[in-house]
C-alpha cells in the first residue's frame, strides 16, 4: 500500500486507489496515514472531524467513517490477498491504527532524506547533500493535502511539512552554492510567483557582489561611470543654444498682424455707464497727453495773432 500526503491526497492498494470521496473520511485517511503503525486516539480523530461541536451520535458517525474506509480496503484487496481489511485498519483500545510501513508514506520518505542530507551538510559533503535534498524536495507535487478539507489536527501537520519544505530548500542552496553551482540555482528558484527568500537573496548572482559571480564563473563589470566634466561643461555651454521651446511658446506667440485686445471675432461692445477708474498717467516726453485734457489744450496751436497797426 503506498500513501501520499505531499500533495493531493492519495492512496492505492496493487494500483486501486482506496481514497473515499466524501470529505471527512478523506480527513481521517490522512490523519492516520500521518501516524502509520500508532495508535490514533478516538478524541484526536472526532477533534479533527468536528473540532470542539461534538454532534450526539459521534462515535457512532466515526464507527461509520471507518467501516466505509475498510469497504474500500476489502475492494482493492479482493479475495486472493493474506488477512482482511480489518488487519490493516484496526481497532485498538481507545483507538484505531493503520498498520503499515512507514516507508508506504511519502512524507516519511521525505523526511528521512532531509535528515540524510543534512547530515551530509553538516559533514562537508556538500555534493552528496545537494543530490540527498534535491531528491527529497522532488517528491512535493504541491502543498501537502491541497485536496482534503484540514481540521485543527491535520492543519498543524500541514503547517510543519510546509516549514521544513522551506528549509530543505535553502539547505540545498546553500550546498550548490558551496559547489560553485550559483548559476543554476539562481535559475531553478528565481521564479516571478516564489521569489527567492530574503535571507538567501544576498547569494544569488547580482545581488551579493562578486564573491557569487566568481564562484559561478564569470567576471564581474564595472557600472557605467559619469561623463568627464569637461563633457559636462561643453553641454551646458551648448544647451541654451540648441534647446527647443517649450511647448507652451507657440500658444502664448500672438498671430502675425495682432496688435493687441481682442480677436475681431468677438465683437466686444463697451457697457453703458461705466467709465475707466485708472489714473492717467502724465504725459511726458514721447508721450501726448490724452485729449481733452487741460495738458492737450495749451499744447493745440492757436490761430495766428494778427499784426497791430
Amino acid at each position: 500500500m503506498k500513501i501520499k500526503v505531499l500533495g493531493a491526497l492519495n492512496a492505492e492498494f496493487e494500483g486501486i486507489s482506496v481514497v473515499p470521496s466524501a470529505g471527512k473520511p478523506r480527513q481521517i485517511l490522512a490523519l492516520l496515514a500521518l501516524y502509520p503503525g500508532r495508535v490514533v486516539p478516538v478524541p484526536t480523530l472526532m477533534e479533527e472531524i468536528w473540532g470542539t461541536d461534538l454532534p450526539q451520535s459521534s462515535m457512532t458517525t466515526l464507527q461509520t467513517y471507518i467501516l466505509q474506509l475498510r469497504r474500500l480496503l476489502g475492494t482493492a484487496m479482493g479475495p486472493d490477498v493474506p488477512g482482511s481489511a480489518k488487519d490493516v485498519l484496526a481497532t485498538r483500545y481507545g483507538g484505531y491504527l493503520l498498520q503499515i510501513p512507514a516507508e508506504a508514506v511519502d512524507a516519511f520518505t521525505y523526511e528521512r532524506l532531509v535528515t540524510e542530507g543534512r547530515q551530509a551538510y553538516e559533514d562537508g559533503e556538500d555534493e552528496r547533500a545537494a543530490t540527498v535534498l534535491r531528491r527529497a524536495l522532488d517528491l512535493w507535487d504541491g502543498p501537502a493535502l491541497v485536496d482534503v478539507r484540514v481540521g485543527p489536527v491535520l492543519e498543524i501537520e500541514a503547517m510543519r511539512l510546509e516549514q521544513s519544505r522551506l528549509v530543505a530548500r535553502e539547505r540545498r542552496i546553500d550546498a550548490d552554492l558551496r559547489l560553485g553551482q550559483a548559476r543554476r540555482t539562481h535559475r531553478r528558484t528565481h521564479r516571478p510567483d516564489r521569489p527567492p527568500p530574503p535571507a538567501r537573496r544576498a547569494a544569488l548572482p547580482g545581488h551579493g557582489g562578486a564573491l557569487p559571480l566568481r564562484q559561478a564563473g564569470r567576471r564581474p563589470r564595472r557600472l557605467p561611470q559619469a561623463p568627464p566634466a569637461a563633457h559636462r561643461r561643453t553641454r551646458r555651454r551648448t544647451l541654451p543654444a540648441t534647446a527647443a521651446a517649450a511647448p507652451g511658446d507657440a500658444r502664448r506667440r500672438p498671430a502675425p498682424g495682432h496688435r493687441g485686445g481682442p480677436p475681431a471675432h468677438l465683437h466686444v461692445r463697451p457697457v453703458r455707464g461705466m467709465r475707466r477708474r485708472c489714473p492717467r498717467r502724465p504725459a511726458g516726453p514721447g508721450r501726448p497727453a490724452p485729449a481733452g485734457s487741460a495738458a492737450a489744450a495749451a499744447a493745440r496751436p492757436g490761430p495766428p495773432a494778427s499784426p497791430r497797426g
